[in-house]
């Protein structure tokens, strides 16, 4: 049950937003969209809502999607087993087929339309549109030093071209990108979302970048949230195994991007209803924060 607030109340939250507003004014944000809130309707909407709002306070959002769950939806209704090493995603021709299909199009869409309907200009794009996201095939290290382990079409950027997002943003447009590369001779990569939307806020000079999970954040081993780190104790937490599995490649963009001059990335926890609007225009935010020191 929501509790009613005042038209008081509801003044004051947003004169309290007004210096987050001034400050990113213009700024580019990346936003990481995935987990639970690509599937409750309710959060979907929120985001949407989310989205189209720093927009019109004059920010430039940047969506970068997954898909995680409905690609493994239809792989499911093929008759087709999903397959992870190391947090990436098995991709053989088949599955590639589906993630194009899944990712480029229905997810894409979908997400374009929901931003339009709540008011915002959103364009779909892929890495294969102008080949802005130029990649080369992934191969991940084996147990061995010397072992490479083949994961199919999976890829890894080799360069991002951001004049195409930069002139969606410079036209008051809010692209809306899925996570597929292209190499030179026109071959489809599967690529991590988490990575491209790394990438991007190092390409863009982004302010933030923001990722969106289905934790409450980067925990310890005891299951309490870290809300600030530092690369330092990311090392420490990759040694002692405290972050594994898809948290992998997750923190491992994040701290490039950190280093590579975005000024703050966090990953925040996209089950809670606009999530979004907490983490930018308040400060009490939703998750963990990662700077380079």
């Amino acid at each position: 049950m929501s509790v009613a607030i005042t038209p008081q109340e509801k003044a004051n939250i947003l004169s309290e937003a007004l210096p987050y507003i001034q400050r990113f004014f213009d700024k580019t944000i990346v936003i990481k969209y995935g987990g639970n809130a690509m599937i409750d309707e309710e959060l979907k909407e929120g985001f949407a809502q989310d989205v189209v709002l720093l927009k019109l306070v004059g920010m430039n959002p940047v969506v970068v999607h997954g898909g995680g769950p409905q690609i493994n939806d239809l792989l499911d209704r093929i008759g087709k087993k999903g397959e992870f090493i190391q947090g990436m995603r098995v991709t053989d021709a088949e599955t590639m087929d589906v993630v194009e299909m899944v990712l480029g199009g229905h997810v894409n869409k979908e997400i374009v339309s929901m931003i339009n309907k709540h008011g915002g200009k959103a364009v779909g794009l892929t890495g294969q549109d102008g080949h802005f996201i130029r990649a080369r095939k992934m191969f991940l290290k084996g147990a061995n030093a010397d072992e490479l382990v083949d994961i199919g079409q999976v890829g890894e950027i080799e360069k991002i071209d951001p004049s195409i997002v930069a002139h969606l943003d410079a036209a008051d447009f809010i692209p809306v990108i899925a996570p597929i590369g292209v190499d030179a001779s026109g071959e489809s990569y599967n690529i991590n979302a988490d990575l491209v939307a790394g990438k991007l806020a190092e390409v863009l000079h982004a302010e933030k970048l923001i990722l969106m999970t289905n934790t409450p954040g980067v925990l310890d081993k005891d299951g309490n949230l870290l809300t600030k780190l530092t690369a330092r104790r990311i090392d420490e937490l990759f040694a002692d195994g405290t972050i594994s599995g898809g948290m992998l490649p997750k923190i491992a963009s994040a701290l490039d991007a950190a280093k590579s001059g975005v000024n703050s990335v966090h990953i925040i926890d996209g089950r809670v209803k606009h999530a979004l609007l907490l983490e930018v225009l308040t400060e009490q935010g939703v998750g963990t924060m990662i700077r380079a020191k």
